[in-house]
């Protein structure tokens, strides 16, 4: 039941409160602007026990409040402890993809164009962020084909006595050798930008002008280069769909539920062009529509965001009139949020809606697909459980060094990357993986067995010999039987892979094209990828360190400035001495030591 005593120290006053359970985990996070006044109707909360808030308070034990000066403080560090915590209750924005950016350094004297996984504040432009990658690597190349800029790294600019491969081949006018023209180049950043930031139309007009100018002028080959740079754009721009009859951009909401499930979709619309979408489900989401609404709202909105100036919704969410101002205090315009009812707008977030109920159907079909394969599963791999959670390890290291064991695991057919899992070995010394996967093993069988999360199947990386390491570890904590095995070996290229089962003489093989294969090979595989990514990290960290490290005066927040500043070490080896004095932190003493470390002749 509600706790009574958290009444007792709840103020008349704005700020968010936190239910935790039993073992102090945050169940839910809200805010109120009356802070008594919300904890008083949980308090006093009548409903039928199957009801989903009496459930959620039949769990709480404590309430700990955290008082603003405002509503809208609420609001913000709502958003932000509900990303910190991530209570059961509370919906979540899960997305495991990182959106990039396309970044346009406007502010450097010699301006580069690339992809940037997150905006700083640092005067570049930053367009996007793009939804599909596939999109965005397809607008680089055309930027690169039709403007010829520097794609070297760092912000101040080399000099070079040669130009690189590019400019022989066109692809850049070659700022580093004195061969470029400032206004020519920035005339191409200019044209870049325009570009990216929808005006495609106008791009066309001014390079249709800029060549009947170049042919009444008889320069026929500069007429030749805008005219294929016209053929290039035209094809870009008859594949961009036109979502409506406006340059404006806009953020447009669709929402859906079906029985509990909720999902919402959100389209971004740059100029009147659709330019991306993301989707999100919630299988069983707490709170009335709105609640939901304004969370997804909070979440999806933070102050490295892109906002554009006008935000459609499908309803009206809790605390519309503090999400407009919140929005507005981290934009560069004031920030429109709008319920249309009639016209374009209207229809837009009917598209929008139209696709977050898209999204059901596809769950659907997914949720077909998965059990289909989950039942040949069990039949073909004679399993004594349905594989709705497939776990798999991997031991990357080099010679035993910087050795991990990476987990990888696998809910209902689709990678749960909330539950995978790095290990730093902490007993084994030297090359040998058979320890490695023992220790590996025993520290998260021994935590399943304790918290009751172990896995369906497991897979494990190697034949006869691995598996009877792991089933080893197993029988000496009592779950063998609690848990499938499985060990899938490369052999030979004509052999293919062979899947080996415990008590069982002869391997399983299976056609290359079996999809019980296909998905075994796909879970080894993302294994092997998690660790190799972790592996490199550790060896690429040791590796700096070794060296950074044996430098007086260069301690974590200098390494991390000079990394940053530079790019990488190659790149602060070869560095001047003035290079290096332009990094915060680095002054004439210190760049003379890096100098003299890596060039002591």
């Amino acid at each position: 039941m509600f706790p009574e005593a958290a009444l007792a120290s709840a103020p008349h006053a704005p700020g968010v409160y936190m239910m935790l359970d039993a073992k102090s985990a945050v169940l839910y996070v809200g805010k109120a602007k009356d802070l008594f006044k919300r904890l008083s109707s949980y308090a006093h909360f009548s409903g039928a026990e199957y009801n989903k808030t009496a459930v959620m308070l039949e769990k709480v034990r404590k309430v700990d409040t955290i008082i603003t000066n405002t509503e809208k403080e609420a609001l913000i560090l709502e958003a932000s402890l509900i990303k910190k915590h991530h209570p059961k209750y509370n919906i979540i924005l899960r997305d495991d993809k990182n959106y990039p950016y396309i970044k346009v350094t406007v502010q450097e004297e010699w301006p580069r164009v690339f992809m940037a996984r997150r905006k700083n504040r640092d005067k570049a432009r930053y367009f996007g962020p793009y939804s599909s990658a596939t999109a965005m690597w397809s607008t680089l190349r055309l930027i690169g084909s039709l403007f010829p800029l520097r794609n070297c790294k760092g912000s101040k600019l080399k000099k070079r006595d040669r130009p690189c491969l590019n400019r022989q081949i066109g692809k850049c006018l070659a700022p580093c050798a004195g061969n470029a023209d400032r206004r020519l180049y920035l005339e191409h950043v200019s044209k870049i930008v325009m570009l990216l930031e929808g005006r495609n139309q106008d791009l066309v007009r001014t390079l249709k002008e800029q060549m009947t100018a170049a042919a009444e002028s008889l320069d026929f080959e500069k007429a030749a280069t805008i005219r294929d740079q016209l053929a290039a754009l035209s094809r870009t721009l008859e594949k961009q769909v036109i979502a409506a009859s406006h340059s404006k951009d806009q953020d447009v909401f669709g929402f859906a539920r079906k029985d509990a499930a909720v999902t919402i979709a959100i389209l971004f619309i740059r100029n009147g062009l659709i330019n991306g979408s993301r989707t999100f489900f919630f299988s069983d989401p707490y709170g009335e529509d709105g609640a939901i609404l304004s969370q997804a709202l909070s979440q999806f909105y933070d102050p490295e965001s892109l906002i554009p100036n006008e935000v459609l919704l499908p309803f009206e969410p809790a605390d519309l009139e503090l999400h407009a101002e919140y929005l507005t205090d981290h934009a560069s315009v004031k920030v429109h949020l709008k319920i249309p009812q009639r016209g374009d707008n209207q229809q837009l977030v009917a598209l929008a809606n139209a696709n977050a109920m898209q999204l059901f159907e596809e769950k659907e079909k997914q949720t077909q697909s998965w059990q289909n394969l989950s039942r040949t599963m069990e039949k073909v791999l004679h399993l004594g459980r349905p594989p709705n959670r497939i776990e798999c390890l991997d031991i990357s290291n080099i010679s035993g060094k910087q050795a991990v064991g990476s987990l990888v695991c696998f809910t209902r057919g689709e990678a749960d990357k909330a539950n995978f899992r790095h290990y730093k070995i902490r007993t084994v010394e030297g090359p040998n993986d058979y320890a490695m996967m023992k220790e590996v093993l025993e520290r998260r069988l021994q935590r399943g067995k304790e918290e009751n999360n172990l896995p369906d199947l497991f897979v494990v990386d190697g034949g006869k010999g691995q598996l009877g390491m792991a089933l080893a570890v197993a029988g000496e904590l009592g779950i063998v039987e609690q848990i499938d095995w499985i060990g899938i070996a490369k052999e030979k290229q004509e052999e293919g892979e062979k899947l080996y089962k415990p008590q069982r003489k002869n391997p399983i093989i299976l056609p290359s094209h079996n999809p019980i294969l296909l998905y075994l090979m796909r879970i080894r595989d993302e294994s092997h990828r998690y660790g190799v990514t972790f592996h490199r990290k550790l060896r690429n960290k040791a590796t700096l360190a070794s060296e950074l490290d044996q430098i007086s005066g260069i301690g974590t927040e200098k390494k991390k400035q000079l990394l940053r500043h530079m790019g990488s070490l190659k790149r602060i080896k070869t560095a001047t001495l003035a290079e290096l004095m332009e990094v915060k932190g680095i002054g004439e003493e210190l760049a003379g030591e890096i100098v003299n470390f890596f060039h002591p002749e």
